[in-house]
């Protein structure tokens, strides 16, 4: 069974084996009420698994990356590295950063996945994954991505 719904709206008694929430939890206004749903959907043992967003990861030379990455691909953005990182905040105002989300997931669920990704390139249309990636495992700039894989631990 699959339903692309929103948590709100989804319905099921469960107990469901997995549930899949991608670019989704960084948004939602009540996160713990989400997790504890999400929990008790999952029959014991049963699995979350999450590829998410840690805007809040991104750094001045992830930043100056993205800009640089922006400007190859048309008309850039007027601005410095610091305009850009002060946009970058003011345009996540108010979303769950990595901390946040990351210490809602470990209250319920056990780590049974985890691994840093790269992100931005989905917001500079995909071509630059593979740079990207190179440059978060050398170290130059910063994963703002994760894919996390949890097991039910509660109930």
């Amino acid at each position: 069974m699959f339903q692309a719904v929103s948590l709100e709206r989804f319905v099921d008694p469960g107990p469901v084996d997995a549930v899949v929430a991608s670019r989704s939890l960084h948004h939602i206004p009540d996160l713990p009420a989400a997790l504890d749903t999400i929990a008790g959907l999952l029959e014991r043992g049963g699995r979350l698994i999450v590829h998410e967003h840690a805007w809040d990861r991104l750094d001045e030379a992830t930043a100056r990356w993205y800009l640089e990455q922006r400007a190859a691909l048309g008309p850039a953005p007027a601005g410095s590295v610091a305009e850009c990182l002060a946009a970058w905040r003011h345009d996540h105002a108010g979303l769950h950063g990595y901390g946040t989300m990351r210490e809602e997931l470990d209250r319920r669920f056990r780590e049974r996945f985890f691994a840093w990704t790269p992100y931005l390139y989905w917001e500079l249309g995909g071509a630059v994954e593979q740079e990207e990636r190179a440059l978060i495992d050398a170290g130059a700039i910063q994963a703002t991505g994760f894919y996390y894989v949890g097991e039910r631990s509660m109930g």
